[in-house]
């Protein structure tokens, strides 16, 4: 089984130091391969190769990647905000000299905004190193997972064309053994609708006649439609087994599929070949959905 869906989901978790972290990878068809990310600010060198994994693993279909990542609070330190203090400072002789009060507490000074302020310490470039590999390791899980999705997914879309293929030769074989198509059930009706042309006094020549009874002939034969949707399956089965993106040329085919079903339907003159022409088209169309999903 070589089939791939363009459908799938995947995420991974992951932690070193003071960072946790997920990654998330969803896919869906679409009609060539859009990558859309979705970065923290900082982390955008990530990018780069990101893209290029992406790339190496989906051909085709709408891919969305996320990543979010958190600080877990470290060893946090209080600082002075020297250039905050000198301003309240400032501010508070500025305002001695048009108000007479008592002077500031200290903790009512150091409780005003931006004059306290909480710093996490620096990482180092190495603590910068060890997570950007982590984070690049726990994203190639997630792609391998996303891979996996999409390969089982792939196997549904097997199972459920193969058997769109086998109900589309049972329908098939019904138009091809079908009594109407016998050379004395075509022979039959031409000649019935030919003693009604004459009936009616048409003034046609016999030349005319014959021409016209060439014509009926050839828009009740059917061989040519029942020989390309045998053709047609050939390639669909083997367009199932190729590794490799296939999901155009299998859209592509259930459209040739198709253009079949509606000539047997529109030559059709016999009640059983109508309706197994309609079970047809059906059938085709419920295999076009699923082929859709194909990468």
């Amino acid at each position: 089984m070589a089939v791939k869906s363009m459908t799938g989901f995947a995420r991974d978790d992951g932690a070193i130091g003071r960072y946790n972290w997920y990654w998330e990878i969803r896919t869906v068809n679409g009609r060539g391969r859009d990558i859309r990310m979705r970065l923290p600010p900082g982390y955008d060198k990530l990018e780069a190769q990101a893209r290029s994994l992406v790339s190496k693993n989906i051909i085709r279909g709408n891919c969305n990647l996320t990543l979010k990542v958190d600080r877990i609070t470290g060893n946090q330190e209080i600082k002075i905000n020297e250039n905050g203090l000198k301003q309240v400072a400032r501010a508070i002789r500025k305002a001695e000299m048009f108000v007479d009060a008592g002077q500031p507490s200290i903790d009512g000074i150091l409780a005003l905004r931006g004059v306290l302020e909480v710093v996490e310490p620096d990482h180092s470039p190495t603590e910068l190193a060890e997570l950007e590999e982590a984070l690049l390791a726990s994203l190639n899980i997630a792609m391998d997972n996303v891979v996996k999705a999409r390969n089982d997914e792939g196997q549904h879309l097997f199972e459920a064309i193969s058997s769109h293929i086998e109900q589309i030769e049972i329908h098939l074989a019904i138009i091809e053994n079908s009594k109407a198509r016998s050379v004395e059930a075509i022979q039959a009706r031409l000649h019935e609708q030919v003693k009604k042309l004459l009936d009616t006094d048409t003034g046609l020549s016999q030349e005319r006649l014959h021409q016209e009874a060439v014509l009926l002939a050839t828009k009740a034969d059917l061989e040519e439609e029942v020989v390309r949707l045998k053709a047609h399956i050939v390639s669909a089965r083997e367009l199932l087994l190729v590794d490799g993106a296939v999901g155009r040329k299998f859209d592509f085919l259930t459209q040739e599929f198709n253009r079949e079903a509606n000539t047997i339907c529109s030559k059709s003159t016999a009640i059983d070949v109508t309706n197994a022409g309609l079970e047809l088209k059906t059938v085709i169309d419920q295999m076009k959905e699923q082929v859709q999903n194909i990468e």
